[in-house]
């Protein structure tokens, strides 16, 4: 399958949905490549390239389709339906729409000549920017750079200083403030450190920059946005659909064991599968566990889209809807894990070569629940945030820093 065969970009939500299940069956095909090269291979980026995936966060006013946070979790299912590390790089290349609404507005074109371009790059503040005149020399080195070898930008985080000494913008509630550094490709150099369990093909390797000048129009920080107020102009806007991807994979796990289970016969108990009580409660017992997983997220996002969408923000939920994206994005993660654990022991020994893409499926979900956004610091950071008190991991919430 070739990108060339969709003529010209996707125009809306419905026509990326359909080309992403179209490329589906072809990840699913490429995964052992995919895992084996350690990154993805120049053929799989361009598939996703020309499914609009890339584009899709980019607003009407800069010509892109604008999909709101349930239809990316919906393209980022159907990528993962097909393999897990191909839609771990696509919802993290497609952050370049949604960083366009933050960046100042005169640069977005430099910058996105394409709305099929890639930005990779962490948000953590790993590394350290020295103000000079006219913007920051940056140095450091950041882990996890999913997608950073296929990528056109990176983005990352760095804490700011002047004259070697900590700076913060005036006004600032801290005494050190951190902001987003955009570099292009070309000035980040990739360590090959990239050799997991899971995730394999998603290519996370740290990556360095030694003194590398940033024009002050290429900085930014997701408390301030400079392009059209809107509901994916938002601190959390880059978190949304992550979930999609272990939720994609769990339902091709799911989907996968049903068509096992319709076709083997038990010679011990002699009946087929499919009538076997174990075997019919356990199914059942697992796509109830991912109905209420998916539902969660799905609900927490309609819930807060009618509000932005409606001119409101953030702050008009109440604590306990502000509350369900962050705790839904985490269930997704977790329950999805454990759904693929559970199928995997139901198949049994059909679950153990490297030929069952239950093999893979088990190890990419233990990687990836190793995200923030699947560790205890967002129960910790919810928990604190609904008792008043200080959560650490603000940006989860879509507060201001």
């Amino acid at each position: 399958m070739s990108a060339a065969r969709w003529a010209g970009p996707p125009q809306d939500a419905a026509e990326v949905l359909r080309r992403a299940r179209e490329i589906a069956p072809a990840l699913r095909e490429k995964a052992p490549e995919i895992e084996a090269n350690r990154t993805l291979p120049a053929e799989v980026v361009e598939l996703l390239r020309g499914t609009g995936v890339f584009r899709m966060c980019f607003a009407r006013e800069w010509g892109g389709p604008e999909l709101t946070s349930v239809e990316q979790l919906e393209v980022v299912e159907a990528l993962a339906h097909g393999d897990a590390s191909a839609a771990w790089c696509a919802v993290i290349g497609a952050n370049s729409g949604l960083l366009a609404n933050f960046l100042h507005q005169s640069v977005v074109k430099d910058v996105y000549p394409s709305l099929d371009l890639i930005t990779a790059g962490v948000l953590a503040p790993a590394g350290r920017a020295e103000r000079v005149p006219g913007g920051f020399r940056l140095s450091g080195r950041w882990s996890f750079g999913s997608g950073i070898r296929h990528s056109d930008w990176v983005t990352s985080g760095a804490f700011l200083f002047q004259d070697g000494e900590p700076w913060a913008e005036p006004g600032s509630p801290h005494a050190h403030d951190s902001r987003q550094f955009l570099v292009p490709r070309s000035a980040v150099e990739v360590v090959e450190d990239w050799d997991t369990t899971g995730l394999c093909g998603t290519g996370s390797c740290d990556y360095t920059m030694t003194d590398v000048f940033v024009p002050e129009e290429h900085t930014f920080t997701f408390w301030e946005v400079r392009g059209t107020p809107g509901p994916l102009a938002q601190p959390d806007s880059f978190m949304r659909a992550l979930c999609g991807v272990p939720l994609g994979v769990a339902r091709a796990a799911l989907d996968h064991a049903r068509e096992v289970a319709t076709t083997r016969y038990d010679r011990m108990a002699g009946r087929s599968w499919a009538d076997s009580w174990r075997v019919q409660t356990e199914l059942a017992s697992c796509e109830a566990e991912f109905n209420a997983a998916r539902e969660g997220v799905y609900g927490a996002a309609r819930r807060q889209w009618a509000v932005l969408s409606a001119g409101g923000t953030l702050d008009d939920l109440t604590p306990t809807e502000r509350a369900a994206s962050p705790l839904a994005w985490l269930h997704a993660f977790r329950a999805s894990r454990a759904v693929v654990t559970r199928l995997y022991d139901l198949l049994q020994t059909w679950s153990i070569n490297r030929s069952s893409p239950m093999d893979r499926w088990l190890r990419d979900t233990a990687v990836m629940c190793q995200n923030l956004t699947a560790q205890d610091a967002v129960l910790e950071s919810v928990g604190a945030y609904l008792l008043g008190s200080p959560p650490l991991f603000r940006i989860s919430l879509g507060l201001d820093r």
